[in-house]
């Protein structure tokens, strides 16, 4: 089967999108996966493919026979034993695919140094990035990385959102390693609207909940068991929170009325631009 599809080597294969991923009629071939490409293309090898994009030398392997499924044709031939881990070449197909890469990445490095030299429309792409991100989760807030506290098992992450909020999260020590979360990285805050408590700002109450953000009611979708508060918080945010009716009535909430977001720090998901 691999040699049949080795005779087409004038076929195409697939289309580059940003990030640079490979789309194919039968799925994507990730960055990472383009990156082992490249390597297996400057090293001849799996094995010292696999330790140059720092992937396991199975993980490789999967990846290989992934690239070459997805593509519908051979990028990569393999040959299997030895040593060395087996030895490895790129097919016609695949060494254009490496041409092309190659030529798209020295066109986006142009392209974002005539970005920079424009001013400072970065911060414009960033928020476009932003908007473009989709979830479930019906609260994105956009931050900033203030400090980074690791412990053995958990980190916790300080962020400061536009406007000077400033939100507390618990992420595993793996998360915040994998993530590269330091002061000074942009990253997103993900917080379900079911998981936020509201008390009235009047009230003096003390919780185990690290975040407090407060503000004031701009609008009420009332339903017969739940209903949606949405809340414009002091720094310009807004929250989508979700609390049963019994709650909406004790509260007696209404539009203009202070309130407080209650927020456990283990309930804020952080998520950065790959």
């Amino acid at each position: 089967m691999a040699a049949d599809r080795q005779k087409n080597t004038s076929q195409r294969v697939g289309e580059f999108v940003a990030p640079l991923s490979l789309a194919t009629d039968l799925g994507e071939i990730s960055p990472r996966r383009l990156a082992l490409l490249m390597a297996i293309a400057e090293h001849g090898s799996i094995s010292a493919a696999a330790r140059h994009v720092g992937m396991t030398y199975k993980a490789a392997w999967d990846a290989v026979d992934a690239m070459n499924n997805l593509a519908g044709t051979v990028l990569v031939d393999v040959q299997h034993g030895g040593r060395g881990g087996g030895g490895a070449r790129l097919s016609a197909e695949g060494s254009q695919v490496i041409r092309d890469l190659s030529r798209l990445q020295s066109l986006q490095s142009e392209f974002m140094a005539r970005l920079k030299a424009e001013g400072d429309l970065g911060k414009s792409l960033a928020m476009m990035r932003r908007l473009s991100m989709k979830s479930s989760a019906r609260n994105v807030l956009a931050g900033t990385v203030q400090s980074v506290h690791e412990g053995g098992v958990s980190t916790e992450v300080n962020l400061r959102l536009p406007g000077g909020d400033t939100l507390h999260a618990i992420v595993t020590r793996e998360s915040a390693q994998e993530l590269t979360l330091e002061p000074g990285r942009e990253v997103q805050a993900i917080i379900k609207a079911s998981w936020i408590i509201l008390a009235l700002a009047s009230d003096n109450i003390r919780t185990s909940a690290r975040n407090r953000l407060c503000g004031s009611v701009t609008r009420i979708v009332a339903g017969e068991v739940n209903a949606e508060v949405v809340l414009a918080l002091a720094g310009g945010n807004t929250l989508a929170v979700i609390i049963t009716r019994p709650s909406l009535d004790e509260l007696a909430l209404s539009e203009g009325t202070k309130v407080c977001a209650l927020i456990k720090a283990s309930h804020v998901i952080l998520g950065v631009s790959s």
